[in-house]
């Protein structure tokens, strides 16, 4: 069993773990697989299997329903029933390709179910669809179900190599601690998920395409759109928000303009009603090698973003600020921008 324990963690390659009772059927399958970028790992029973996956994880399992000692429907419901493999990718391969077979294998929980004999190219591009939709899901915030750092980084990776003229906005919300101390965390999350909703609707009524939105952490998102859309996407993120703010906020400090709270030192103190700093970085004023440095620049720009009172966007290029030529007007909430 020399391909048990390929060195994938080192080649950065997925590692698919193909359990198959046939010997040639397994091989067969694993060269087309590597053929096509993947590492393999090979394993001949339901015990093999279970070994392999201890000592390397592998992105995605391919396992025979027949294998012996445990076979592929027993060991699939085994593996979901463990926390630590639950979300592993699994697809059946099964000599049987009825109806109620195929239903049997969905409903123990695998992700795909393929009969044999079947054609090693469609298999291979069935493998990598159902890894692409893991890691899609495993990257998703639970909060709001948006695509989280690693495909953002992918995303502005692709534009840089296609060449596209691209703007990535960082966005993070401002006087958001007082939000917590005061309203608790509950309605924190709600106040996130406001803005992760006022990105889609900011997206959407811009008219920006192609636009990629995602979700930082915590309270920080991203846009990555074109250089011309990005203002227009801004502002109406701006008002989206600034609506949803309102409609959150207690109605004596929607009143008032701030939420009082106390000081970490016991103070009684004000924080103004949360508002939106964001950075933008343009590629149509500096080049960026790879997409940390246009993280980098965005993360600056939104840094000195922070340090202006109420809404403000902070653009690469000249410093110095100015109000937008169609303010967004929301009493208390003073806009500029900076270009």
């Amino acid at each position: 069993m020399s391909n048990n324990v390929p060195n994938s963690a080192v080649s950065g390659k997925d590692l698919v773990l193909i359990a198959d009772a046939d010997p040639q059927i397994a091989q067969y399958l694993a060269e087309r697989l590597r053929h096509d970028g993947f590492d393999t790992a090979l394993a001949r029973d339901g015990y093999q299997t279970l070994a392999s996956i201890a000592v390397r994880r592998p992105s995605i399992l391919v396992i025979e329903r027949d294998i012996p000692f445990i076979d592929g429907l027993a060991l699939t419901g085994q593996l979901r029933a463990d926390p630590a493999t639950a979300s592993l990718p699994i697809m059946l391969t099964q000599a049987n390709s009825s109806a109620a077979d195929t239903i049997a294998g969905l409903k123990t929980g695998a992700d795909d179910v393929v009969a044999k004999p079947f054609d090693p190219a469609e298999v291979s591009a069935r493998i990598g669809s159902a890894i692409r939709r893991h890691r899609e899901i495993r990257e998703a915030s639970p909060l709001t179900g948006m695509p989280g750092n690693d495909r953002i980084l992918r995303e502005v990776t692709a534009w840089i190599r296609r060449a596209h003229p691209f703007a990535l906005a960082y966005i993070d919300i401002d006087n958001f601690k007082a939000v917590n101390d005061v309203y608790g965390f509950v309605r924190g999350d709600e106040f996130i998920k406001a803005l992760a909703e006022a990105t889609y609707s900011a997206a959407a009524d811009s008219g920006a395409a192609p636009v990629f939105l995602g979700h930082v952490g915590g309270d920080d998102f991203a846009i990555l759109a074109r250089p011309e859309d990005i203002d227009a996407v801004t502002r109406f993120l701006l008002g989206h928000f600034g609506n949803r703010v309102l409609k959150l906020s207690d109605e004596k400090d929607v009143r008032a303009g701030y939420i009082e709270y106390i000081d970490r030192n016991g103070h009684p103190s004000r924080s103004s009603l949360p508002t939106l700093s964001i950075g933008v970085a343009l590629s149509t004023h500096r080049n960026f090698a790879d997409a940390h440095e246009a993280v980098a620049e965005a993360t600056t720009l939104k840094g000195q973003a922070k340090s202006h009172m109420g809404d403000y966007v902070a653009y690469s290029g000249t410093p110095g600020s100015q109000p937008p030529e169609t303010p967004v007007y929301r009493p208390g909430r003073p806009v500029f921008w900076s270009r």
